[in-house]
């Protein structure tokens, strides 16, 4: 018979380390992202806890300027949103409250639900159009006078309703809850969902760990979403294909900071993106492409009590950003200094 070799101890603990060693590879293999994406974090981990705080702004980066502010008379305040005339409805308590351009206020919505957040469709200076709000589970449709026309399909008891945006007979709802965007026609008839990992789309699936998922539709035709996680925003075809993505993580003023960011955007006219970070006090201005262009406000001009009281933000006419203040239940309404507005 053939002479074999003895198997000593050292070699089956040799082969015990290769094999784990080989264990731990795959799993952490599969705790990346395939698309190059950064890991997860153990349960209740926050990766933004060890990051430095941004340092203070250079003021030769801010090209915009305080221009007044808005007293909310709500309890607490979520959502805000400019119709086509240029007035604003902001969404908190049972109510949504409408302004003109000003900040003089027109008139309170009672509502049956507590709004989460909102968006204003159609209509002109004579009729400030149709107003889609969303509780937490579904979306309410109102008439421009508030009263009811529609209350669409719960979305069940996971569901949570982060951002609605409209584009012509689309209404775009981004459910941070189910981490998904779904697509419906104006009357609430589902026509379908976007965003869920699909690598046949190129579609990697939203990373969300908090309750900031926004969406909004640019002037190119294309839906753009936030994937927090992932410190970007992303472009997506009304078809649910992902077209370009912009954005990188650090402390620097042209990055976004922290684990889950940016937490709320808004689209200027011409294609720019403005933007608001939870843990750092900053608004920013995107090109259309997607490169840092100028800094709004820092936390000089914004005010604010904390980094995370920024509840969401909308552009009107004349490149004018606002800011929707949580904590002061306030409307922060900033200018282009020079101006000459963008929109």
């Amino acid at each position: 018979m053939p002479h074999r070799k003895a198997i000593s101890v050292a070699d089956v603990l040799l082969a015990v380390a290769v094999a784990a060693a080989l264990v731990v590879g795959v799993v952490m293999a599969l705790r990346m992202d395939v698309f190059g994406d950064r890991p997860e974090s153990p349960p209740g981990a926050d990766p933004a806890a060890e990051e430095p705080v941004p340092a203070e702004i250079d003021p030769a980066l801010i090209e915009y300027r305080p221009a007044g502010s808005i007293d909310v008379p709500l309890a607490e305040v979520r959502g805000l949103a400019v119709g086509p005339d240029d007035s604003i409805y902001v969404a908190g308590d049972r109510a949504i409250v409408v302004f003109d351009a000003e900040g003089r206020k027109r008139r309170k919505i009672d509502v049956e639900h507590e709004p989460h957040c909102l968006a204003v469709a159609g209509g002109d200076a004579a009729s400030p159009g149709t107003i889609y709000s969303a509780a937490r589970d579904r979306v309410v449709k109102l008439a421009p006078d508030g009263g009811v026309a529609g209350r669409w399909a719960g979305l069940g008891e996971q569901a949570l309703i982060t951002s609605i945006a409209v584009s012509g007979d689309d209404v775009f709802v981004a459910d941070a809850g189910n981490k998904i965007v779904l697509r419906y026609d104006a009357s609430g008839n589902l026509v379908g969902r976007i965003g869920g990992r699909d690598p046949k789309r190129n579609v990697p699936g939203f990373a969300i760990t908090s309750q900031n998922f926004d969406l909004a539709v640019s002037p190119d035709g294309l839906l753009r979403v936030v994937n927090p996680r992932r410190l970007r925003i992303e472009a997506y075809t009304f078809d649910g294909y992902l077209e370009a993505h912009f954005g990188r993580g650090g402390t620097g003023v042209e990055a976004f900071f922290g684990c889950c960011n940016p937490a709320h955007f808004a689209v200027f006219d011409d294609g720019r993106f403005v933007t608001a970070e939870k843990g750092a006090a900053r608004v920013k201005v995107y090109t259309a492409e997607g490169e840092f262009d100028c800094v709004v406000a820092g936390p000089e001009q914004l005010s604010l009590r904390n980094t995370h009281a920024i509840a969401d933000l909308a552009v009107g006419r004349r490149g004018r950003v606002l800011v929707l203040d949580l904590a002061d239940r306030k409307v922060r309404i900033f200018e282009p200094a020079d101006d000459e507005g963008a929109n």
